[in-house]
C-alpha cells in the first residue's frame, strides 16, 4: 500500500512541487497544510506516514508544530523543510524529534532519500 504523507509548507508553489515529486513516485497525499496550527489539525484527522514540515510558517511554525504532533503521536515521523543558513533551527528540530531535514531549493532525489529513509 503506498505511504501516504502531510505536505505542510505556507508556499502553495512549494506544496505543488512536492507533491508532483512524490505522486510521481507512488506516494498517496494525505492533504496539505499552509502553517503549523493547520498541519498539527491535519495530522490528527489523516494520521499520515510521515509529514514534510517547512520550519518557517505564519501563525505556528515548523518545529512548534513538530513539538505538538510529537505530543500526541511519539512515533510520528516528520522530515524538516529549511532554506539555507537556518542551521540552529535544523538542529534544534532533530533534537525535537525531526527523522531528517531537507534543504530548499529541493532536489527531487534528495526528497525522495529523505522520505524513504522515513517511512521504510
Amino acid at each position: 500500500m503506498a505511504k501516504s504523507i502531510l505536505i505542510c509548507d505556507d508556499a502553495a508553489f512549494m506544496r505543488m512541487m512536492i507533491k508532483d515529486i512524490l505522486v510521481k513516485n507512488g506516494y498517496t497525499i494525505a492533504g496539505e497544510a499552509e502553517n503549523g496550527a493547520k498541519a498539527v489539525e491535519k495530522y490528527a484527522e489523516t494520521q499520515p506516514d510521515l509529514v514534510l514540515m517547512d520550519i518557517t510558517m505564519p501563525e505556528m511554525d515548523g518545529i512548534q508544530a513538530l513539538k505538538k504532533i510529537k505530543e500526541s503521536d511519539p512515533n510520528a515521523s516528520v522530515v524538516m523543510c529549511s532554506a539555507m543558513g537556518q542551521q540552529a533551527m535544523v538542529i534544534e528540530s532533530i533534537q525535537s524529534g525531526a527523522r531528517d531535514f531537507i534543504v530548499k531549493p529541493f532536489q527531487p532525489d534528495r526528497v525522495l532519500e529523505a522520505v524513504k529513509k522515513a517511512v521504510d
